[in-house]
């Protein structure tokens, strides 16, 4: 076979790095895509690629061979049960009636019996294709009708993979768009094209196992976090690290910038970049009746709830993180289900949530394309689904008991008095710390003995003090009563108090007009070494040389006065200051003396207390140092007299003791005011304990009470917007509604009369008044008030005849003019299939009885 010249130039291909695996799905006009396709690759494009073929495969083909005649590539036959490893620069063609799926890094294929096209191969192996590679799967649907690949290609996208459709060339355009509709393309492209991407894609360093683990740069994520958060008012910084990061690194790759400096400065440049960074981070798949299983085990869950429950007390469900709503709507369908089985009636409130606004909008219009619909039972679909538009949307009585709403949960108030709350595969994207404040939300939000269900990758943790599992297996928990839970603060902080200086307790206790205060007394009097103390005897300053008379004590750092007096002067000092504090006047202790490193000194000490602007009581402790004595006298010549040493031996002893009398005093005094101060502080503290006690009490009971009350305002103010939200959008799909049968009725040219169950006129269009002799304000008068423009006895009681027996009545009657009408009365049927009225319509036949 003669050699084909790649389009492209073959890369280096490292060998132990892993490579990206491409699955391309097509039907009809899709050979002709894909071989445009392989012709533009090189014969080492760096990846291996998974062709899946949707038809019936009722007849034998040669696929495999065809596509081998257009490249250069190996390529593999997948036909019947196979296991093979895949391998890099490979192309693998699943032949008709083959199912294909990957685990492991081995393909492994399966033959399914002949159908007519129901089944789905392009799904199941792109499905199991983002399951196993996660962001190292590529999705490609090329030309092809239906919607297989639609659900494949958004879990791809979802596990950080990179999606292309083929674009406007496409032959066969249902399943191209069927993908975007379904929000799961990032490339619309021609067939060659993509291929260039392709290459481009896996020679990036998106899909390197370096890349890959590399933690990006802390201070550009912060700059990434703060840009998402002044737009969308979402802080990522508490998200899960691997899938944030993942998500940006999916973005550069799609934009071709690889540094993410480069793409913080891109994120300021393009002012769409932000959308769409904030929806990659937010995709999230989802689906009817997901996890079947988990359905079976809610349907028992619902049965409990629904036992002696009231009309007025209705069932109410929490949903966050709801994407597009398919869980919401699935879990109104399985209660209604159960309701009708068990014979039993309550309302139903079921809240979905979601930081996205596409995705709620999406939700509350409750519109479905087929392959979203594919996991539906034929039952449910005819029960709780209408053609609409080429697709499917939610039956009224479904779509009234499900709110939609924007919500973060990780701070705005929750909602309250919650029967259950499902919170599936939200829980896997968040880290630690919103994780605890979540599971602390949910435990609030929920009523006694209400239910929790998670995802199945998804457990409750450390959290299992506030919640007892039910079922393991699908990840049912129930709350826990009298537990405590941490104090719910859903008042963000502001920006601008994340920055704010913490001001030591010193620093806050002590005011600058104390200092100019003890300036103003210094210079007043004289200024020697001293101290300034508060109330509580703590320095506040230093002024002048102390050390003399202070030192620091061993043990914890502290500034108490009395802990650090030297030796000789704590008595004489605490003696001093508690006389100033009692007196309130300067009070002055003379001849005090201090063992120093330098010997023994004698000091003047003198306490002065003042009051400041602000009404403290402070102090100023002045050292006055007089001369010092020697401890050790020196040795007397033997010259001197006796009488003198005599006299001196007398004096010394004298000295000593009336210094001893001195401090006994000093410490007498002190005792004696502390008893005092003991006995009365005592009787104080006894009152007053008795008193903390009963209002500590009080205080708790009223703490508790106004918690309760600001949890339960604040969810239910978020309550009421939600459905204030709800009822304006309904107000607008009723006014459309209404200008649509408004203007449907004026366009027909055929008189109708709408009545009520009471035979009031409820509605008639202009041609009724016309030939009726209508005017505006017969609107809500009875039909036997009105004279016709034409003769009929008894059309009242023909009219109940037609509401009672739910058949449709044809009469013929002419009007004074002579013109002959079918007269045909028909039930009137609300959206509930409720009989409230009929509808008249008159029919023209003049020309059929003219001869």
């Amino acid at each position: 076979m003669a050699k084909k010249k790649a389009a492209v130039e073959d890369p280096p291909a490292p060998k132990t790095d892993p490579f990206p695996i491409v699955g391309v799905g097509a039907s009809a006009g899709g050979i002709e895509a894909f071989l445009e396709l392989l012709r533009a690759l090189p014969q080492k494009p760096g990846f291996a690629m998974v062709y899946i073929l949707h038809h019936d495969g009722r007849t034998e083909s040669a696929l495999a061979q065809v596509v081998q005649h257009a490249t250069n590539i190996p390529v593999v036959r997948l036909d019947g049960p196979r296991d093979v490893e895949i391998e890099r620069d490979r192309i693998y063609v699943a032949e008709g009636n083959t199912n294909v799926t990957i685990f492991e890094g081995r393909l492994r294929s399966m033959r399914v019996p002949k159908t007519d096209g129901g089944t789905s191969p392009i799904d199941t192996f792109l499905l199991s294709l983002a399951e196993e590679e996660h962001g190292r799967a590529i999705g490609v649907i090329l030309s092809g009708s239906a919607s297989d690949g639609a659900m494949g290609m958004k879990m791809i996208r979802s596990e950080g993979g990179i999606t292309f459709a083929q674009d406007e060339t496409a032959q066969f355009k249902g399943m191209p768009e069927a993908a975007q509709e379904a929000g799961g393309v990032d490339y619309t492209l021609r067939p060659s094209n993509i291929a260039a991407e392709l290459v481009r894609i896996a020679r990036s360093d998106y899909f390197s196992k370096v890349a890959r683990e590399a933690k990006l740069p802390d201070n550009d994520l912060q700059k990434i976090f703060s840009i998402l958060e002044s737009s969308f008012d979402v802080d990522f910084t508490h998200y899960k690290p691997s899938t944030v990061q993942r998500r940006i690194q999916r973005r550069m790759a799609l934009q071709r910038i690889e540094a993410l400096s480069d793409y913080v400065e891109f994120l300021k440049a393009n002012p769409n970049e932000p959308a769409l960074l904030y929806a990659d981070i937010l995709i999230r798949v989802t689906g009817f009746f997901r996890d079947p299983e988990v359905f079976v085990a809610l349907r028992g869950i619902a049965a409990e709830l629904l036992k002696g429950r009231n009309e007025d007390d209705p069932l109410r469900i929490w949903v966050p993180g709801c994407a597009s709503g398919e869980e919401v709507y699935s879990i109104a369908m399985t209660l209604m289900e159960v309701m009708q089985e068990s014979n039993t009636f309550s309302r139903i409130q079921i809240f979905g949530t979601d930081l996205s606004d596409a995705a709620v909008d999406r939700a509350r219009f409750g519109v479905y394309s087929e392959a979203a619909i594919a996991d539906v039972s034929p039952e449910r679909l005819n029960r709780f689904f209408t053609r609409f538009d080429g697709g499917y949307r939610i039956a009224k009585p479904v779509r009234e008991c499900c709110i939609f709403a924007r919500q973060n949960i990780t701070k705005d108030p929750p909602f309250s008095r919650l029967d259950l709350i499902s919170c599936r595969n939200v829980m896997i994207y968040l880290g630690q710390v919103l994780q605890q404040r979540v599971m602390g939300i949910f435990h609030y939000a929920l009523r006694p003995s209400g239910y929790l269900l998670l995802g199945t990758s998804e457990t409750i943790g450390t959290f299992g003090e506030l919640f007892n599992p039910v079922d393991r297996k699908h990840k049912i928990y129930q709350k826990k009563n009298g537990v405590s839970r941490p104090t719910l603060q859903f008042q963000p902080m502001l920006p601008h108090e994340r920055g704010v200086r913490i001001i030591p307790e010193r620093e806050l206790a002590v005011p600058s007009n104390v200092f100019r205060e003890a300036d103003r007394v210094l210079l007043s009097r004289y200024t020697p070494p001293g101290v300034l103390i508060n109330e509580d005897l703590e320095i506040l300053q230093f002024r002048g040389r102390t050390s003399q008379f202070l030192e620091p004590a061993p043990g914890i750092a502290t500034f108490n006065l009395l802990k650090m007096a030297r030796e000789g002067l704590l008595a004489e000092l605490r003696a001093a200051v508690q006389a100033a504090r009692k007196t309130e006047r300067p009070i002055r202790r003379e001849g005090v003396r201090i063992a120093n490193p330098r010997g023994v000194t004698t000091v003047t000490l003198e306490v002065i207390p003042f009051v400041t602007q602000t009404q403290e009581r402070c102090f100023i402790i002045l050292f006055d140092e007089a001369a010092a004595e020697d401890e050790q006298p020196a040795k007397k010549t033997a010259g001197k007299k006796k009488a003198a040493k005599g006299a001196k031996e007398e004096t010394e002893p004298s000295r000593q003791g009336a210094r001893l009398k001195r401090e006994l005093e000093a410490t007498r005094e002190y005792l004696q005011s502390i008893i005092e101060e003991q006995e009365a502080m005592n009787e104080e503290l006894r009152s007053a304990n008795e008193e903390i006690q009963s209002s500590n009490e009080e205080l708790q009971s009223t703490n508790e009470e106004l918690e309760t009350a600001k949890e339960e305002l604040q969810s239910s103010n978020e309550e009421l917007m939600t459905l204030n939200e709800e009822l304006e959008n309904r107000n607008s799909e009723l006014a459309e509604v209404n200008n649509d049968l408004v203007n449907l009725l004026a366009s027909v040219d055929i008189p109708i009369l709408m009545l009520d169950a009471g035979l009031r006129i409820r509605r008639f269009n202009p041609s009724a008044q016309k030939v009726l002799n209508l005017i505006p304000t017969d609107a809500g008068r009875s039909i036997n008030d009105l004279k016709l423009s034409f003769d009929l006895k008894d059309l009242d009681q023909l009219i109940l005849e037609v509401v009672e027996n739910l058949e449709t009545r044809e009469i013929e009657v002419s009007d004074r003019n002579g013109r002959w009408y079918t007269l045909r009365v028909r039930p009137y049927k609300t959206a509930e299939k409720k009989i409230d009225g009929a509808v008249l319509v008159l029919i023209d036949i003049t020309h059929l009885k003219k001869p």
